[in-house]
């Protein structure tokens, strides 16, 4: 027991030492362990009652089945006496308790920054680094959760910044992300508080994002091109060729295809693993939901009624007596018209640019992510790992869910609610 104080002093014995303590301005933790059980907290509180406390704070874990539970309180009588009895009380319950006493009345700091840990697996040494580091930068983390077993693990750590200067931020995430490359793992930083959660609008882009692969490789496949095409698509993706011209040369190698095949390629997508999680949560939360493509109206639009999503904005490709002439019509979708449209969706929403999030693989998104309140890089291109928010590693896309607070268990009870199936096939989700 640590005791501090020097009114109404109050002298207790310690080992072979004596301390005195000040009753009148006494902080006390309680902390019970045990297997978690109901009556508990019941048990707890009707001790503590009986010695007229006042709660300042109370937390709780429950992790398989063990159970800890931390209940701050202010103290007027003795606490020798108050500890005496929560012994006898929790022994009823088969909980072990432990109470430290303080002088010191207060709010521990408000924490300054979430950082959120994604790995399949996140190991011991990996956290010890990434704890490591924060220490040696002045930050002081404040709690730890899981929020996701699958399809990997997930941990948020509230952490409270030595400096909360502009450049805080930066200093972080540049840190974070040698770690997260050493250590195999995505490591996400944003601001704690309010702005965390007011995110409302939510923009993809399509190919190799929202779905697997790119459709114009696989339109291309039917005109016997497809490998020309895709060294054309990587460099572009790579930021070494303009997208615009990139564009203009992948379409033309499609001129005389029956748009038929348009369809048969539409039947085909794939959605990347966790995509339809991703949407479903999101719409249950009340986030605006679009996309922004450098792929094709024509095979979107159809994807995007069954999603239900609220934007769409793609490349047309022209088509005349039924053939693809090898153009598209009216202005292309490039770097630079990706963030206009995510600005134009934020505004015919309603939404402030720092309430939206963006999603995206290649150069040609970085535009996109750096107009958003939140730039994500999802099994991105170098290029816009290098100026994204946070980069993910990992080819789930309910993982975006993880960045923004949301949990495993709370998307699973809400699938649960709704009649839902839990731990659905990988494919598709």
């Amino acid at each position: 027991m640590h005791l501090l104080g020097d009114q109404r002093v109050h002298t207790l014995f310690v080992g072979k030492r004596t301390e005195q303590i000040d009753l009148a301005d006494t902080t006390v933790l309680v902390t019970v362990t045990g297997p978690d059980r109901p009556g508990v907290t019941s048990v707890l509180l009707a001790a503590l009652s009986r010695h007229q406390v006042s709660l300042l704070d109370v937390e709780q874990v429950v992790i398989r089945g063990r159970l800890t539970l931390g209940v701050l309180v202010s103290c007027p009588n003795d606490p020798e006496a108050l500890q005496d009895e929560l012994e006898e009380a929790m022994n009823t319950v088969g909980m072990q308790v432990d109470v430290s006493v303080d002088a010191q009345i207060g709010k521990p700091p408000m924490s300054t920054h979430a950082v959120v840990v994604l790995g399949s697996p996140v190991t011991a040494h990996a956290f010890s680094a990434i704890s490591r580091l924060l220490a040696g930068l002045g930050a002081n983390i404040d709690t730890i959760r899981g929020i996701a077993d699958y399809p990997v693990t997930g941990m948020e750590l509230m952490v409270s910044a030595a400096d909360s200067g502009a450049d805080t931020d930066a200093r972080l995430r540049t840190a974070l992300a040698d770690v997260a490359v050493a250590e195999q793992v995505d490591i996400a930083v944003e601001r704690a508080g309010l702005a965390r959660r007011a995110k409302r609008l939510i923009v993809f882009d399509v190919d190799s994002t929202l779905i697997q692969g790119e459709v114009i490789e696989m339109l291309a496949a039917h005109a016997g091109v497809e490998e020309q095409v895709r060294e054309v698509t990587e460099a572009a993706m790579r930021g070494e060729l303009d997208f615009a011209e990139s564009l203009r040369q992948r379409v033309a190698t499609l001129e005389g295809l029956d748009e038929s095949v348009i369809e048969e390629v539409a039947d085909r997508i794939e959605l990347t693993p966790g995509a339809r999680t991703t949407i479903r949560t999101l719409r249950r939360l009340g986030f605006r939901c679009g996309v922004v493509s450098g792929g094709f109206r024509q095979v979107i639009e159809p994807l995007a009624h069954e999603l239900e999503l609220d934007f769409v904005q793609a490349n047309t490709l022209e088509i005349i007596d039924g053939k693809l002439t090898g153009r598209v019509t009216g202005e292309i979708v490039d770097r630079a018209f990706k963030a206009t449209a995510l600005r134009k969706f934020a505004a015919d929403a309603g939404v402030p640019m720092e309430q939206t999030v963006a999603v995206g693989d290649g150069a040609n998104d970085i535009d996109m992510l750096n107009a958003a309140g939140l730039g994500v890089a999802f099994n991105a291109k170098p290029a816009l790992r290098e100026v994204a928010d946070t980069a993910l590693s990992h080819p789930y896309l309910d993982a975006v869910l993880f960045i923004l607070g949301v949990t495993r268990d709370e998307v699973e009870a809400a699938d649960a609610r709704d009649g839902g199936v839990r731990r659905v096939p990988l494919l598709g989700r």
